[in-house]
């Protein structure tokens, strides 16, 4: 067997193989020591910028500094690579392309380093929206849509970029090809959304909202509005117009989505016992048609219409009574922007009463102002401590026709006087009245629930259901149509 058949020497066809892995692996190295260690390793960095260079790349992609955006604007044919970038690639006939997983976790590294290398100290609004920014080419690297994946705002805290993302290959060692993240996304989503949170806590809002430009780059999402909903009573003047811009920036985009749900699931059943209006747009031809087509004259090819058919189109409908109960305590920022929009929407359909009551250790109704969630949130005062009591002396009162009353209490039921109560809420759900315990209501249904309410709930036949928004929607429905 000769040299060039073993590939061990000099020209040797397992040469540029060899030196593709070599080349993966300094670049994951990198990638590795940065997430973990703040500190710059001199002789990965210089191995790194000769390998980025040997392949055609441009050496801004090691610097910490530079967005995914800056690089490609300086750089337009690298656009279409980060696209789909972590997506499975079907394998080309003849094995893999090693040079081409070199250039891709070469473009990989960047991304995942600008996104989970997030840094400490101050963070400025600049700096939050070049960090969205990277989290937007991060999601089309997944092949979702930017924001997709930040959707939930999820509340998981953050298990460590190199933990469980597989920045390695997958039983292949550190140089082997780039693992399918995609399938990883559920997870992906909550972790941005965390990251996403911490970028806010540690800007200095207040200078922020005090300047029209840089407000005006802010991105509404749940953890910046918690942010100003914990801080608006310190606010004044340009600031305070500023944090109810994004306030109501945020409330607009998130009733959009939920009168969409909202409407597709709350359509009655027709009631046929009401005559149908006659009226032209009611009018069903194809019936009309079919119930007359003995009266076709071939001869004359006429067809004489003996009776017109018109569509049902009216539904039952019965007036019902909606309370909506939030915990507003710290950790439910998300349910009570959510259900304050929701409430809002149910109490503009026909025939629904919206009552909405927030508690932490004093309870505040604001059922006057459930018609319109921006008002509503600026009342509202997050933080504190849990007693569910006050709330259920406010509550209990308005059920005047139990049959009739649906109750949502929404919490995560980690409460003070949990014995009283559970009775009284137990007293609720055997008067008639339809008690729905709700864990938390977020995008994507994240949050704890007492074991002790759990189970309990559980007992008296009112389980506490998931708190994914759709399935609350999806039980008023049942209930209001």
């Amino acid at each position: 067997m000769t040299e060039q058949n073993t590939g061990h020497g000099p020209g040797g066809a397992a040469d540029a193989p060899d030196a593709d892995d070599n080349r993966r692996q300094v670049l994951y190295w990198r990638l590795l020591a940065r997430l973990f260690d703040h500190e710059e390793q001199p002789a990965l960095e210089s191995a790194s910028l000769a390998v980025v260079e040997d392949i055609g790349l441009p050496p801004a992609l090691l610097d910490p500094g530079a967005s995914v955006g800056s690089v490609v604007q300086r750089h337009p044919e690298l656009a279409a690579e980060f696209d789909g970038l972590m997506t499975p690639e079907p394998e080309e006939d003849g094995g893999r392309d090693r040079a081409a997983e070199v250039r891709r976790a070469a473009l990989a590294s960047k991304v995942l380093l600008n996104v989970f290398a997030s840094g400490s100290g101050t963070v400025t609004a600049e700096q939050l929206a070049r960090w969205q920014s990277d989290a937007e080419w991060f999601e089309r690297a997944l092949g979702c849509r930017p924001g997709e994946l930040r959707g939930g705002r999820g509340g998981a805290g953050r298990a460590g970029a190199g933990g469980g993302t597989g920045v390695g290959p997958t039983g292949t060692g550190v140089g082997g090809p780039l693992p399918d993240l995609s399938r990883l996304i559920p997870a992906i989503g909550p972790e941005l959304g965390s990251i996403e949170a911490g970028l806010v806590k540690r800007m200095r809002l207040r200078e922020v909202l005090a300047d029209p430009a840089l407000a005006a780059r802010l991105t509404p999402s749940m953890s910046l509005i918690e942010q100003l909903l914990r801080d608006k009573d310190n606010l004044s003047g340009v600031a305070l117009a500023n944090a109810k811009a994004l306030i109501r920036r945020c409330v607009d985009e998130v009733t959009e989505v939920l009168r969409t749900q909202v409407e597709k699931s709350t359509v009655g059943e027709l009631d046929r016992s009401v005559p149908p209006k006659r009226v032209f747009r009611n009018l069903d031809i194809d019936r009309t048609i079919w119930k007359n087509l003995t009266n076709w004259d071939p001869e004359g090819e006429r067809l004489y219409v003996d009776r017109l058919y018109y569509r049902h189109t009216s539904r039952k409908t019965t007036p019902q009574r909606l309370i909506v109960v939030v915990d507003q305590s710290g950790s439910m920022v998300d349910s009570m922007v959510n259900c304050t929009i929701l409430a809002s929407i149910f109490a503009g359909l026909p025939k629904v009463d919206v009552h909405l009551i927030a508690y932490d250790t004093q309870a505040l109704d604001l059922t006057p102002w459930a018609h319109d969630p921006f008002e509503t949130l600026l009342r509202t005062k997050l933080g504190g401590g849990t007693d569910g009591t006050v709330a259920m002396a406010l509550a209990q009162p308005k059920i005047a026709e139990p049959r009739n009353t649906v109750v949502v209490w929404i919490s995560d039921f980690y409460e003070w006087r949990q014995q009283e109560l559970f009775d009284s809420m137990a007293a609720v759900h055997r008067s008639g009245a339809k008690f729905i315990p709700v864990g938390s209501v977020t995008s994507s249904g994240r949050g704890s629930v007492n074991p002790w309410f759990r189970e309990r709930f559980k007992d008296l036949g009112a389980p506490v259901i998931s708190g994914h928004i759709k399935k609350l929607v999806h039980e008023l429905k049942t209930f209001l149509t």
